[in-house]
């Protein structure tokens, strides 16, 4: 008797259970839509393109009215079910998942000025916060796609302190964050925008920032005053959206390179959202140079062509 009791209480619970966690998930789409629409908020006060701040304010409608959470859509088809709602493209979709599998939006983080990826790095499970740590400092990254990137091609096992096993392990607690059902190949030179490319935004970026014509925000990383002064570009090429900033890292401020390197974040084309950072080189045949990082090879032939350019 005492058993059939409970049985029936569990069951007359479960609904209200099932209801309250419904309830949460939808609070979560609420969640979700004031991100977004944050995010087009701070994209049109910087000067980006109103478009982006459009498909934001589109995609925040969307997610807002939908008649389901978005988590239970997520989890159920992964990416391509979020891509089912109105207005929610790839990059959007990539971005409403990395707030469900990680509490945080690294675009949003950057457009408010308190990025934090080695915090973001943390919510993998494997990476510590030293790991975090250097895996920031060596790579350059701050998203999880890109951190998913660099484990597919490699990069994540020269990391000190990681190497080819544990690199593994980190590759496949991404896939599982990321909700991927088959693992993505590793990005081609193809798949990104060519140097030549990421040298004019560069170029322009670091010459309207020393002209004073970009909009700045206020870092929350070593920025102890609260001074709005990192300037932000947004730009369109291609077919690629481009985010520029100066690198505001630890290992920037220690060598004095925070207006010498240069962020370049960048979606379209096959991959969702990946970045680079441009510096001016201090050795070898590209010394006083700028360069992208990691492709070295086709900035010296890229100035290459433009030395005989210059000489027809």
């Amino acid at each position: 008797m005492l058993a059939r009791r409970a049985a029936a209480t569990l069951t007359c619970l479960n609904p209200a259970r099932r209801a309250a966690s419904k309830h949460g998930d939808m609070d979560e789409n609420a969640q979700i839509a004031a991100q977004l629409r944050e995010a087009a908020a701070l994209v049109e006060a910087q000067g980006g393109n109103p478009f982006r701040v459009g498909a934001y304010r589109k995609a925040a409608d969307a997610v807002a009215h939908a008649h389901e959470p978005v988590r239970s859509l997520f989890d159920r088809q992964g990416r391509a079910g979020l891509e089912t709602l109105p207005g929610v493209g790839a990059g959007i979709a990539n971005a409403i998942a990395e707030m469900l599998v990680s509490g945080r939006w690294a675009q949003l983080a950057r457009l408010r000025g308190d990025a934090d990826p080695e915090a973001l790095f943390c919510t993998v499970p494997g990476i510590g916060p030293e790991t975090a740590h250097a895996v920031h400092e060596a790579l350059h990254v701050d998203t999880l796609e890109a951190l998913e990137a660099a484990a597919h091609d490699g990069r994540l096992e020269d990391v000190p302190g990681v190497g080819p096993r544990r690199a593994a392990q980190i590759r496949a607690s991404l896939a599982s964050m990321l909700g991927r059902r088959v693992a993505r190949a590793p990005r081609t030179e193809e798949s990104a925008p060519g140097v030549a490319l990421l040298l004019e935004i560069d170029e322009e970026y670091r010459t309207k920032a020393a002209a004073g014509r970009l909009r700045t925000i206020a870092p929350k990383r070593f920025n102890p005053r609260g001074e709005s002064w990192l300037p932000v570009l947004h730009a369109e090429r291609g077919g690629w959206h481009f985010t520029a900033l100066f690198s505001n890292t630890a290992r920037a401020h220690e060598l004095g390179r925070t207006r010498d390197w240069v962020v370049i974040y960048y979606s379209g084309g096959e991959h969702v959202e990946a970045q680079c950072t441009v510096v001016t080189e201090t050795r070898g045949a590209l010394e006083g140079r700028r360069v992208v990082r990691g492709r070295e090879a086709e900035c010296r032939a890229h100035y290459g062509r433009q030395a005989i350019s210059q000489e027809t």
